[in-house]
């Protein structure tokens, strides 16, 4: 048995994920009802629905070592059982040394275990400290890493600025966020005071929780005169994801604050524009369609959130790889790929003909109705329903009309 050596206080099984295998907490041991959350009951934190995110992650680490074209040095604040290390120091090529660290001292322990299992203890080195704390003694130039991957239950932001500080000029970060319930403007005033922006309740907001994100990272990065680039992004089931490279100076930090702004929307008419500036003083107030109140949400990033060349590398490593779920990373990577250059927001098909009372024809049909009207269309990753396009929500509602007119549907 894998586990032979191990003196673990709680029940575990064997994993195979990628490349490695590993011990894991029995999650079934620890719930008495379908209706609790495992990971959470757990003595040591692991959540096997986060395979599709560390497959991704692998992917992107491979493709920033390919762009930097050196060996790197890896740091994991928020390791749990290892595995998303233990992964990275396997699967990646060009990995000098990981650093695996978690607080909880059963965590430090089967963390341990599965470094001796899989061989690695030249590679991978363990701690059990606080996460800002181990950040803050990597804070000096000859100690911070080249990549750090954070991966909380719940939200990123209260590790930004130690890991910001503990990344060397040109770095590799990694954010997940779990509190969807905030960014997607159930609870506005907790999205505020994490992320800087105010959300809303609309039916692109896992986009504009990704925005959220990635604008609150910029200006915390601006603090330190650091600016951010946004390599790639994903919303997938429960969380989102930013994976962003910085660059030291002024000059970086201020090309990054223009790319901040405002996301106006009219819950009446589906109206939305972009207003780039981080000050709210000159946002219109009426939406210019219909005449009703427009709503915001904002500060937020209104630059890209992916880049081409980079899914380009994922795609290319994904090839060589063996992932468990490769055929979504394949179509998530593609979607991402096919949006870079998007608008930002998106209309959902159904939700706009229920509102119109119309019948749902096909994406397809729409997106080839809005090319021939002059219009760019794209397919978003964020909703298998929805469609990225520059036209107006009063043009958008005449074509769907014209759509169903022609299929003798209207």
């Amino acid at each position: 048995m894998m586990n032979e050596n191990c003196d673990l206080d709680f029940p575990v099984e064997n994993v195979v994920e990628g490349d490695v295998k590993v011990l894991v907490p029995r999650l079934k041991a620890f719930v008495r009802s379908r209706s609790e959350y495992a990971p959470s009951k757990a003595p040591v934190f692991y959540n096997p629905v986060m395979e599709l995110n560390r497959d991704i992650a692998v992917l992107a680490l491979q493709a920033y070592q390919r762009m930097v074209n050196r060996e790197i040095v890896v740091c994991e604040p928020l390791g749990g059982c290892g595995i998303r290390g233990i992964r990275f120091a396997v699967e990646v090529g060009g990995v000098k040394e990981v650093l695996i660290n978690d607080i909880n001292a059963k965590a430090f322990e089967l963390a341990k275990c599965n470094v001796e299992i899989n061989k690695l203890s030249d590679r991978v080195k363990l701690a059990n400290e606080d996460a800002n704390y181990l950040l803050s003694m990597h804070g000096a130039p000859r100690k911070r890493f080249d990549a750090i991957d954070i991966d909380p239950f719940g939200s990123p932001v209260p590790y930004m600025d130690s890991a910001l500080r503990a990344l060397r000029n040109g770095g590799f970060l990694a954010l997940t966020a779990t509190d969807m319930a905030p960014l997607c403007g159930v609870y506005p005033k907790a999205c505020v005071r994490r992320y800087y922006g105010k959300p809303l309740r609309t039916e692109y907001c896992h986009e504009l929780a990704v925005r959220l994100l990635a604008g609150c990272l910029a200006l915390t990065a601006a603090k330190y005169d650091i600016g951010v680039e946004f390599m790639f992004s994903h919303s997938t089931d429960h969380y989102i994801r930013v994976y962003a490279r910085i660059a030291h100076g002024a000059k970086r930090a201020d090309e990054s604050i223009k790319n901040m702004g405002y996301i106006a929307h009219c819950f009446t008419c589906f109206h939305r524009e972009s207003h780039k500036g981080l000050f709210a003083d000159t946002l219109p107030l009426k939406c210019p369609e219909c005449g009703a109140r427009l709503s915001f949400s904002g500060p937020l990033w209104l630059g890209k959130i992916a880049d081409k060349k980079f899914c380009e590398l994922m795609e290319k490593e994904l090839l060589e790889k063996r992932l468990g779920q490769k055929g979504k990373v394949k179509k998530i990577l593609a979607l991402v790929k096919s949006e870079v250059d998007a608008p930002p927001t998106y209309y959902v098909i159904d939700k706009l003909c229920d509102t119109l009372n119309l019948q749902v024809p096909s994406l397809r049909t729409v997106l080839d109705g809005l090319r021939g009207e002059g219009f760019e269309a794209f397919l978003t990753h964020f909703n298998t329903r929805g469609v990225k396009s520059s036209v107006p929500a009063a043009k958008f509602k005449e074509v769907l009309c014209e759509i169903l007119l022609s299929a003798g549907k209207f």
